[in-house]
C-alpha cells in the first residue's frame, strides 16, 4: 500500500461512484454511533448489522428500518455488496471476527484496542496485507481535530517536549471482558504514539480493584519514550470526575486537550522553563531561563472525528492507500497494553515493551503471570 492518506478534510465523492456496502458487527453505544455516520455519509450506505441482543437489533431496526438485521457473522460474510465490516465486539472476540471478515475479502476497521495479543495482531496484520484488505483501528482520536492541532504545536521546531500526561476518568462504564487499563488506555497510548511518531520503550503500572471487582478498575501508567520524554496516563471507572484531557509539556510551551471543554478545546500556554548555554553555578546546576507569554485559544475544526475515521476507511478501501491508524500502529498499542499488564502483576516494576510479548492478558489469575525480574 502506498503512504498515509489524510484523515480531515476528506469529504467529497466522485460523482459516478456507488456507494459503498458496509456492515456493523456488534450494536453496542459504538456500533449504532457507526452505523447513524455510515448511513449519513453520501458514500456509503449501511447494508447490515449484527448484533446478538434482542433489544438491540429492534432498536436499530426502528432507526434505520432499510437495513438488514441478522444475529450471525455469516449472514455478513455471505453478502457481496458488503465490502467494509466494523467490529464493535467484546475485544476479546476482535481477533477471530476480524480473522473471518478478512479471510472472506473485507476490509476491516476494528475498534481498539485491535486484539488482547500482539501475537494475534501480527496474524491479522499478515492476513489483511495478503488479501491485499485494509485493516483499521478506532483510534477514534488521532481523527480529532483538537488532537491534530496539539500536533502541529508539538511538531513546531521550537522548544523540545518533556513529558506528556492524560487523564481519561469517569464513572464507569464498568466492561466484562477487559479491565480499566486495557478499556481507556488505549485512547492515550495512541494519542502519545501520534504526537511523538514513536512507541514507548518501556512501561511501569499499577492497577487496584477499588470497586472490589474482579478486574483493575483504576491505573496509573508511566511510560519512557526515546529521547528521555515521559508519558503518564490515569485512567479509572471509579471516578466521579469525568475527565479526558491530554497535556504536553515542552520547554517552551505547556499545551492542553480538553475534550470536554467545546468552546476552547485546546488551550497553549506560552510558558517554559529551560537551561541556558553558560556556564553552569556549580558542578551540576545549570542555568535556567524562565520563559512567560501568552495564552492562545486556536480555532478547532468543529467536525465530528467519529466522522472523519469513518470518511478516512472509506477512502482508503477506495484508493488502497494505508490508514492513519493502520493494523500495526494498533499492534504497537496492543504491545504497550500487554508490558502494563506484566509491570502491573510485577507491582509497578519497569519493564521493557518487547517486540513479541504476549504478556498475561489483564484478566488472567495473578498466580499464572511470568515471573518478576528485570530484562
Amino acid at each position: 500500500m502506498s503512504k498515509s492518506a489524510l484523515p480531515i478534510g476528506v469529504k467529497e465523492s466522485p460523482s459516478n461512484t456507488k456507494p459503498m456496502g458496509v456492515a456493523v458487527i456488534g450494536c453496542g453505544y459504538w456500533g449504532t454511533n457507526y452505523v447513524r455516520i455510515f448511513n449519513e455519509l453520501t458514500e456509503s450506505r449501511v447494508v447490515a448489522v449484527c448484533e446478538q441482543s434482542p433489544d438491540r437489533l429492534k432498536e436499530v431496526a426502528r432507526r434505520f428500518p432499510n437495513v438488514y438485521l441478522t444475529t450471525q457473522v455469516e449472514d455478513v460474510l455471505s453478502q457481496p455488496d458488503v465490502q467494509g465490516v466494523v467490529v464493535c465486539t467484546e475485544a476479546t472476540s476482535h481477533f477471530n471476527v476480524t480473522r473471518r471478515l478478512l479471510l472472506a475479502g473485507k476490509h476491516v476497521l476494528v475498534e481498539k484496542p485491535l486484539t488482547t495479543t500482539s501475537t494475534h495482531a501480527e496474524k491479522l496484520i499478515e492476513l489483511a496485507d495478503s488479501h491485499s484488505a485494509t485493516l483499521m483501528v478506532g483510534h477514534t482520536f488521532v481523527f480529532n481535530a483538537g488532537i491534530r492541532k496539539v500536533k502541529e504545536y508539538v511538531q513546531q521546531e521550537s522548544g523540545r517536549v518533556y513529558y506528556l500526561y492524560a487523564r481519561r476518568t469517569n464513572l464507569g462504564p464498568i466492561r466484562r471482558d477487559v479491565n480499566a487499563l486495557w478499556d481507556l488506555a488505549p485512547h492515550d497510548i495512541a494519542i502519545f504514539n501520534y504526537l511523538l511518531d514513536s512507541s514507548p520503550e518501556w512501561v511501569s503500572a499499577i492497577g487496584g480493584k477499588v470497586l472490589g471487582n474482579c478486574r483493575d478498575d483504576v491505573g496509573f501508567v508511566s511510560l519512557g519514550y526515546p529521547g528521555n520524554i515521559l508519558g503518564h496516563v490515569h485512567v479509572s471507572w471509579a471516578d466521579p470526575d469525568k475527565a479526558r484531557e491530554v497535556v504536553v509539556v515542552k520547554s517552551d510551551r505547556r499545551i492542553v486537550f480538553n475534550d470536554l471543554n467545546g468552546p476552547e478545546q485546546v488551550r497553549v500556554f506560552e510558558k517554559g522553563v529551560s537551561p541556558v548555554d553558560e556556564e553552569p553555578l556549580n558542578y551540576g546546576e545549570s542555568r535556567f531561563q524562565i520563559r512567560d507569554g501568552d495564552i492562545i485559544s486556536p480555532r478547532i475544526e468543529p467536525v465530528e472525528p467519529l466522522k472523519n475515521q469513518c470518511r478516512h476507511f472509506l477512502e482508503c478501501i477506495r484508493t488502497a492507500k494505508r490508514p492513519v491508524s493502520n493494523g500495526m500502529h494498533g499492534r504497537d498499542v496492543v504491545r504497550v497494553l500487554e508490558a502494563i499488564n506484566r509491570s502491573v502483576e510485577c507491582k509497578g516494576l519497569q519493564v521493557p515493551v518487547e517486540d513479541k510479548a504476549d504478556y498475561v492478558h489483564p484478566n488472567v489469575d495473578a498466580s499464572e503471570a511470568p515471573e518478576c525480574s528485570l530484562r
